[in-house]
């Protein structure tokens, strides 16, 4: 079969995998279905089946060449290891045992077809095909480098993929998104950038806190606020001064592109710094959470800034790199406090020579000195928000709301907010830690490049061949220890948008399976071979994965359903108090972004109708306005107080 014929089983093999998924736009894991509730399932098994035979029969007639390059790359117990690898991030661990073991069986499996699959598609190609091949990776990624590094400014190249990375984020956000925070961490994160827009720190309390209630928001000493810090806000604020915070995250996607590519200038030859900003800048993780009003856009791409300030002054010995990186390490802390002290450490040891060669004197002490200034600038938030500055809210928040002590790092029985589906027992326990780690380890391999074999492919042939280098090791100890840290923390981000919390490792993760790519290439007789097997590895990825997951998972994401709000007739409202029936999240939580709590010249409140009481409290306290409800895009009104009691009591069942 010719190298089109087993791409596009490829592309059938994955879709029928996905096929046979039960993901859903819920909280909740993908995993495997192994009853036939449809027809399509049927087919889908039939599809894999076929492929699985295709493959088998095809290697079987290589064996001796497969043979000989399994011996080169993964030498006596290494093969074994890289399918216990492979096997143990394929699935996630569930209950009961009996079905979890079946489905990492399964998965692995799949796993292993699919990689078989598109090592035929590498394998069929001739020698003059693989010229042809080398003759046009040379024309776009440059030529094969010794691995010295090249360093140099942006070019052609690396706009062209960052202006992929801001239009495919973009797109995402307008055609599934909607343009609507969808997470209740990002409702309140838009939120908070609406009122630090308007240049206030905290909002007037509501006239009825019930009413108003959403999740990371609290009432405190007169003060109605996000706890959450400030750092990612306020960048957001920006975006809403001009009339576009969806498309604050997009941009800062291109921007870490761009940091990315610099960087890796600084660390390698050219070919090797443009096929890991290629694998950045296509990157499914990439482009949902830049999709996303999450925090860790900006926390990707002000570690890149760091990263790259340091490098750039470790080759130039300017001070003026040594400040960016400061700022940008600052203003991470003033993001996610734990990832800022992470980058702080990392890039302190960098700059005193582990993994590269040590920083002037000088260069340190402003490094030191400008993170730590720019980091500082939450303790006149804390004590602004708090009364001390160093109480920091989200802490304040978690103590008040669900009870001292439950959000620290750390083991033991009081740890957890109750969290029962996604927080696997009571309490948090090293043992626990593991369990979640693998959580995170499965949707890294599944989502950050959305191969059907497994994103984690290179990273497990470049452990296993064990030839790393200054800059691999040094990154490497930086993703352990983001992964470390992450055991002290008794939440494991869930499975919203992949392993966020461990965002700050995609680089690392990048640059090993740079490591792992070049490890294989030189285990083959063409190294074309491995860069075509990548290439076609991730178009099918962008052909098959990224639609399914978009449109599978992320639209109408946590019930979120921006266009049901926009079809109800609210633009004449005019002095009206609309009731919104329905849950806390998502109901009233879409519907509360419609409120302007900044703006004291509005006159239309959206509140939820939770109860009678409720309802009481709320008729009380806007006794001029006109009442309606607002029941998905269905708006009636306006109602009379003993229509809109009968109304509660009809549907406060709803509002759980």
């Amino acid at each position: 079969m010719a190298a089109w014929g087993w791409f596009l089983l490829a592309l059938a093999g994955q879709g029928a995998a996905l096929a046979l998924s039960e993901a859903g736009p819920v909280v909740a894991y993908t995993h495997l279905r192994f009853s036939a509730s449809e027809r399509g399932d049927l087919v889908a098994a039939a599809v894999l089946a076929l492929q699985a035979a295709c493959v088998v029969r095809a290697l079987a007639s290589r064996t001796a060449e497969v043979r000989e390059w399994t011996r080169r790359m993964l030498p006596r117990w290494r093969g074994v290891a890289f399918v216990a690898a492979t096997g143990l991030v394929a699935a996630k661990i569930s209950r009961p045992a009996e079905r979890s073991a079946l489905e990492f069986a399964a998965a692995t499996a799949l796993h292993l077809v699919a990689l078989g699959n598109f090592a035929l598609v590498a394998l069929s190609l001739t020698k003059p095909q693989l010229d042809a091949c080398e003759r046009l990776f040379e024309r776009c990624l440059g030529p094969r480098g010794d691995g010295a590094p090249q360093p140099g400014g942006l070019d052609r190249f690396a706009w062209i993929l960052a202006a992929f990375a801001v239009a495919l984020a973009a797109l995402l956000n307008l055609t599934v998104y909607e343009r609507a925070p969808h997470v209740p961490d990002e409702i309140v994160y838009l939120l908070h950038a609406r009122y630090l827009a308007a240049g206030e720190l905290w909002l007037n309390p509501p006239p009825v806190p019930a009413a108003f209630d959403l999740d990371l928001m609290l009432l405190d000493q007169g003060k109605w606020y996000c706890p959450v810090p400030p750092g990612w806000p306020a960048v957001l604020a920006l975006g809403v001064r001009a009339g576009v915070p969806w498309l604050v995250n997009p941009l800062l996607g291109g921007a870490s592109v761009l940091a990315a590519y610099l960087l890796f200038r600084e660390l390698f030859d050219l070919r090797t710094a443009r096929v890991g900003v290629l694998l950045l800048a296509t990157s499914p993780w990439l482009a949902f959470l830049d999709m996303s009003f999450m925090t860790h856009s900006l926390t990707l791409a002000c570690g890149l800034l760091g990263a790259l300030g340091v490098a750039r002054s470790r080759r130039t010995g300017s001070l003026g790199w040594v400040v960016a990186a400061g700022v940008a390490t600052g203003v991470i802390a003033l993001i996610r406090p734990l990832d800022g002290l992470l980058v702080a450490g990392a890039l302190g040891l960098w700059s005193v020579g582990l993994g590269g060669a040590r920083l002037r004197v000088a260069a340190i002490a402003t490094l030191v000195l400008v993170t730590g200034a720019v980091g500082s600038l939450t303790l006149p938030y804390n004590k602004a928000l708090t009364g001390s500055a160093r109480s920091f809210p989200i802490q304040h928040y978690v103590d008040v709301v669900y009870g001292a002590g439950k959000n620290d790092l750390g083991f033991g029985p009081e740890k957890g907010l109750g969290w029962s589906g996604l927080d696997p027992w009571p309490g948090h326990s090293p043992q626990e830690a593991l369990v979640t780690s693998q959580f995170n380890a499965y949707a890294l391999d599944s989502e950050v490049f959305g191969w059907a074999f497994g994103s984690l492919l290179f990273v497990w042939l470049a452990v296993l061949a064990g030839r790393w280098g200054r800059t691999e090791r040094a990154l490497g100890l930086f993703a352990l220890a983001v992964i470390a840290s992450s055991w002290l923390y008794w939440f494991n981000g869930g499975p919203d948008f992949g392993a966020r919390y461990w965002y700050l490792a995609f680089v690392p993760l990048v640059v090993w399976t740079l490591c792992g790519m070049k490890c294989a290439s030189a285990a083959c007789e063409h190294p074309a071979r491995v860069g075509f097997f990548v290439a076609t590895a991730g178009a099918a990825a962008f052909l098959v994965w990224l639609p399914w997951r978009a449109l599978d998972k992320y639209r109408d994401y946590r019930g979120v359903r921006p266009s049901l709000v926009a079809a109800a007739p609210l633009e004449q409202l005019d002095n009206a108090l609309v009731l919104v029936a329905g849950r806390r999240h998502p109901e009233f939580a879409q519907a509360a972004l419609l409120n302007r709590f900044e703006d004291p010249r509005s006159t239309v409140s959206f509140a939820w109708l939770r109860d009678e009481s409720t309802v009481d409290a709320l008729i009380a306290a806007y006794p001029v306005r006109s009442v309606y409800c607002l029941r998905g895009s269905e708006l009636s009104g306006p109602l009379d107080a003993g229509t809109v009691r009968k109304l509660a009591a009809e549907l406060a069942g709803e509002a759980k």
